[in-house]
């Protein structure tokens, strides 16, 4: 009798985690394709594409970049507002200052999720 009750909850329990696992992967799929359409929606993707260079970084490379960086969303916002020059090579990047702070912040945490 114990071994069928205990069979029974290995199955709930395992049940549940798969769900769970699901339900993650869906969650994620959902704010992946969120983080592409602001991407799109702000025009970054004139001149970046997630897996490829083109004029600047790929959104993959710019994941690797700030990977294991405390402050990393902070930085990478910051710097989609204000612009840069110098860091990925002589093309300098345009001060989006039209994306709100909340945008560039979603923005960086999209682009942060994409490293490997």
């Amino acid at each position: 009798m114990r071994t069928a009750v205990l069979g029974r909850g290995w199955r709930q329990c395992c049940a549940i985690l798969g769900l769970s696992l699901l339900y993650a992967g869906v969650a994620s799929a959902q704010a992946s394709a969120d983080g592409l359409a602001l991407a799109k929606s702000k025009t970054c993707l004139g001149c970046h594409q997630v897996e490829a260079k083109r004029v600047g970084p790929s959104f993959n490379s710019i994941a690797q970049r700030y990977a294991g960086q405390a402050n990393a969303e902070q930085l990478l916002s910051a710097a989609i507002r204000q612009g840069g020059k110098g860091r990925w090579g002589a093309v300098p990047m345009p001060a989006q200052s039209q994306v709100s702070e909340q945008d560039a912040q979603r923005l960086a945490q999209w682009i942060i999720s994409l490293r490997p």
